[in-house]
């Protein structure tokens, strides 16, 4: 949290001054003024939208346009997801901070998105500065989980861990919200998981899959890094975007024909490592 472009060119800095060493890829996210990928502040944000495209396509049978999708926090995870969200036609009804929520009923538009971005990225400024400007309500005190009246159909918790509580995954379910999926790193408490648990109906893609697109495309920069290339914005897009699908095939297949995509997360990721274990001869 709080670490951006402006902390890893910092302290890539400050190492390549201890060291005198260059092009090396010890630090992923950087700038690609030295040695960065494209597209790695926006490949978290990214992926999970790209997984949670192709689970609703798939299990729910509809499409994100038109959808009204909430997105807690205002990092790069919450900025690209809404980018994404926004370019796919989906209606993003909020973004938050740790002091407040804007909810936008009628979608986040072009100009409310750029202004969240300059506020974000460059300015630093709380997002109570975009009362005043932006088409959106700002809310105190809250967030996208605490609000009863806020309708959503697909939730992206994206701010930090355990930010919907059971009280919170309960007010998801009354809501009818269908998909939940998770941008940050353990958003849903494990009684609010309990509770999503207990709607089968509804898709659930925990963050060890839904956010790995990060960092995916963090390895891509290392593999740039070490074989001193530069890779094009629309490359790794590809990249992206093959990831994701693959990663969620293999949840799919890991649930076989009764179990929830977050069953088989779990059985995929067990199962790529126990068979690891087994081919470097650690386990009989």
């Amino acid at each position: 949290i709080g670490v951006g472009g402006r902390e890893i060119g910092f302290m890539t800095g400050q190492y390549k001054r201890l060291s005198n060493l260059h092009g090396e890829g010890i630090l992923t996210g950087k700038s690609p003024l030295f040695g960065g990928i494209e597209l790695r502040p926006e490949a978290t944000g990214y992926g999970t939208v790209y997984i949670a495209q192709h689970a609703i396509e798939d299990k729910l049978e509809r499409s994100l346009e038109g959808s009204r999708c909430a997105v807690s926090g205002s990092g790069n995870v919450a900025q690209y997801a809404s980018m994404m969200l926004m370019d796919l036609g989906a209606k993003v009804v909020s973004i938050s901070d740790s002091d407040g929520c804007i909810v936008f009923e009628d979608g986040m538009t072009d100009d409310d998105l750029n202004q969240f971005i300059e506020a974000k990225q460059i300015k630093r400024a709380r997002l109570s500065t975009l009362s005043n400007t932006s088409t959106g309500k700002y809310i105190p005190n809250a967030s996208p989980w605490t609000l009863p009246d806020l309708q959503i159909d697909f939730a992206f918790p994206s701010a930090t861990q355990n930010e919907i509580d059971e009280d919170g995954a309960k007010m998801l379910m009354k809501k009818g919200t269908m998909g939940v999926f998770e941008g940050a790193n353990l958003p849903v408490t494990l009684e609010g998981q309990r509770v999503l648990r207990e709607h089968s109906s509804v898709v659930y893609i925990p963050g060890k899959a839904a956010n790995a697109g990060g960092v995916g495309v963090s390895g891509l920069e290392m593999s740039q890094n070490a074989s001193r290339t530069y890779w094009k914005r629309e490359k790794v897009d590809i990249l992206l975007k093959e990831m994701m699908a693959e990663i969620y095939q293999q949840m799919k297949e890991g649930a076989g024909e009764d179990g929830t995509l977050e069953e088989g997360c779990n059985r995929a990721g067990f199962l790529k490592v126990a068979h690891a274990l087994k081919e470097l001869g650690w386990v009989y």
